[in-house]
This record gives C-alpha cells, structure tokens and sequence, in this order.
C-alpha cells in the first residue's frame, strides 16, 4: 500500500491545503527523486513549512511507528529527512539526535481506494474506459501530444541500436527500417531478420536484375523449394538464381517458421511484400539521401515509396499458377504509403536529426506525422468508441503507445490520464 502514498507524493495528488500535526502550513515545491535503493524514499525535496524553505529527503510509511520498526531512528541515513508522510499517525518520530520531525498524516476517501484497486487490477481490458470521457480536453491533449512523442522516441531508439549494430552504416540502417515496415506489424520480425541476412554491398551489384533481386530475397527468407512448383517457370528459375548466388556469398537464409502465414487475408502474406523490398532495393539504392532531402514534405516524400514490383506479381499473391487473383495494383496502396510514412520515413527522419543535432529535420518530422491522416486499426477504433478520437497520425500513434505500453503493460500508475482519475477520487 505504501506505493499508493509514493504515488501522490509524486504526482502532488494529497490534495490543498497541507497541514502538518503541529497545524503548520505545508507546501510540496518538488516531490524529489523516488529512490529505488536503501534509504529514503525520495531524495533531493524541497518543501515550504510556514516561511520557511527546507531541502532534503522524505519518507513515507503506513503507520508513523513503522519508522522505528524499520529501525530508521539509529540509522544516521535518514537524519536528513525533512518530512514524514503516514497514513496512520501513531506516534511521532525523531532523527538520531533526538529532533522531531515534521510529520503529515494524509486522510482519503473510501473512493480513491475502490479506484486505486480498479486500476491496478489485471482485468484483461482498459481500466479507465468509463471515465475517460469525464477527462477535460486540455488532459486528453496533453497527454496525447506527448504519448506520440515517446511513441516517436521509442522507434528513434531501435533506429539507433540499428545504427549501432552496423558501425555507424545510415544506409544499412535504412534498408532494415524499411523491412521492418512492410511487414506491418504482423510480419515487421521476420523481415528485420531478412534485411540482417543480406549484404547491401551485394545486393548493389545486381539492382540492374530484378530475377536476381527477387532471388536472393526470397531464398533468403527461406521461401524457395525447387520440388515445389514445377511449372512455375519464374519461381524455378529463382531457385536457381538462388542456389548460385548463396554458394558465391555464403548465404544462409532465416528459418520458414519465422513467416506468419495464418488467420491472414491473402494480400497480406509476406510474398507480395518481399517482392516489393527486392523492387524498392533495386530502385532506391539511396533511400535514405532521398527521405532527407524531403525536409520531410509528403507530396516529396509518397513518391518514393511507390516501387513497382515485377509484372509476374499482377495477379498473384503467392507462387505457382494456381494461384490466380483478380489484377493487382503493381504498388503500394495509398494506406500502405502512409503507413511507412508514419513507422519509416518520420523515424529516419527524426533520428538522424536528433543524431546530427538538426532542430529542424526533427520538427519536420513530427509535422509529419501531424499532416497524415490517423490510422485505421482495432486499437484505434477501441479509443475512439470509448471517446478519445484521433484526428491525425500524430494523435493515432500517441493511441496506440498508449494502449501498448501503458494499458497492456498494467503501467496505470504511470498514465496521465489514471493520475487524473484518482486525483478526482481524492477530492471526493
């Protein structure tokens, strides 16, 4: 229960005024550091008692007495305490040298703690969905805005780790930042693992054939089996375009396993996908420098990420000439195109700005982000029915960390949102 009283303290939810036992006046200036180590459990605070501005450690327990049964009263540790929060004030408590210290005992009502237990329950589903529409407009803004900025600072992070796994490569690290994309979530693994697999350098030596291309790609990604599709004149000669090229550059391909291939609408299997990385590989060499010089415009920007793929993909979604489909756009649908704007160039773009310590490559990219539309996915879809509606990508993606990292993860006590709930169910 203690993480309940650490809570408010940090999130300044003990609710106004703040009156110590000896009816002095308190005024919480900086709640401080919470310390996850020995001692304290804050350091660095700041509070105003009466005119006076004190600086120092706080400590907080359910009952005053668990300071001496935490034998905190010989421990020269916590001499520096400047306050003593309790939700039971059942004795006072004094440094080693005998002087008391100020003590505030904090009452709530039996409603914050129905809600405290509510949120930080394990029940399978959003814990707040009935009182976010009681949240005021400037909550849900604020919080948004800045769910979509970690949302943005989280794929900086894995771009970096990427950068740095290959020396400082920009275009390498591209290549895998664009794999990962196609695969759209579903796929986004296996497709980081088929990039890892391929040598840009390689690749570069035959953009000029698209056979080839689709070759090392496909054979990387552990699709080819030469006894499969025997009239497939394309796929077969793939499988021996492969076995040559993965003798001469001792390739190993990913396992098959790592494809996702169930309880998914035929044009969202990976086939068509890798095509389209082995076109996008073959035209745009330099994506990267491409993406940059944008300054992060999307009437720039989409045309770069309109590859055609090979006319044997036209209608087809997977191999063999039994697999006949209705004609096939031989490019990106226009929901495809914003969804690696949002998840490749935005990222590329902000990450190397902020490597580089360009202010303004990464507020293009954030304005981005604002001037797509919102996605269309189920989670987006569940925030909107529970009242929290996005009105562009900026604010869709903000949803969606929200959900992923926040409400799945049981990480209420960090959410913007439950600190407004529960300061609501203090005051009541």
């Amino acid at each position: 229960m203690e993480e309940i009283f650490q809570l408010l303290w940090t999130s300044r939810m003990l609710g106004l005024p703040l009156t110590l036992e000896t009816g002095e006046r308190l005024r919480v200036l900086d709640p401080g550091i919470l310390n996850h180590g020995s001692g304290p459990d804050f350091f660095n605070a700041k509070v105003k008692v009466g005119d006076h501005v004190w600086a120092g450690s706080v400590e907080i327990h359910l009952k005053a007495s668990d300071w001496h049964r935490h034998r905190h009263d010989g421990d020269p540790a916590y001499d520096n305490v400047i306050l003593h929060v309790v939700a039971v004030s059942d004795t006072r408590v004094a440094r080693s040298n005998g002087e008391l210290i100020p003590q505030l005992a904090v009452s709530l009502p039996e409603n914050f703690y129905r809600t405290f237990a509510y949120l930080t329950s394990t029940v399978p589903e959003i814990r707040c969905a009935t009182r976010l529409r009681t949240l005021d407009s400037l909550h849900r803004t604020d919080w948004m805005e800045s769910l979509s900025m970690e949302r943005l600072q989280q794929k900086a992070a894995r771009i970096e780790r990427t950068l740095r796994a290959h020396t400082g490569d920009w275009n390498t690290t591209c290549f895998v930042t664009l794999a990962r994309g196609l695969g759209f979530g579903l796929n986004g693994e296996p497709f980081e693992m088929l990039a890892e697999s391929l040598d840009l350098n390689y690749l570069r030596r035959h953009t000029d054939n698209l056979l080839q291309m689709e070759a090392l790609f496909f054979g990387q990604a552990g699709l080819l089996d030469s006894s499969l599709y025997p009239n497939d004149l394309r796929y077969q000669l793939m499988c021996r375009e492969y076995r040559f090229l993965a003798q001469k550059y001792t390739l190993r391909p990913i396992p098959r396993a790592a494809w996702k291939f169930g309880r998914t609408r035929p044009q969202n299997l990976p086939y068509r996908r890798i095509a389209l990385l082995a076109a996008a590989t073959a035209a745009t060499p330099d994506l990267l420098q491409r993406i940059l010089a944008t300054d992060g415009d999307d009437d720039r920007l989409r045309p770069l990420f309109q590859w055609k793929t090979d006319p044997y993909w036209s209608r087809r979604m997977t191999f063999g000439s039994d697999c006949q489909t209705d004609a096939q756009p031989p490019t990106l649908s226009e929901g495809s195109v914003n969804i690696l704007l949002i998840n490749v160039a935005a990222p590329l773009l902000y990450t190397y700005g902020l490597l580089h310590g360009d202010h303004d490559m990464k507020e293009n990219a954030c304005r981005l982000l604002r001037m797509l539309p919102a996605e269309k996915n189920a989670l987006v879809r569940t925030w909107q029915s529970l009242g929290l509606t996005a009105h562009d990508a900026a604010e869709s993606q903000g949803l969606i960390h929200l959900r992923k990292e926040y409400c799945d993860r049981h990480e209420c006590l960090k959410c913007r949102f439950a600190h407004t709930i529960l300061r609501t169910a203090s005051a009541n």
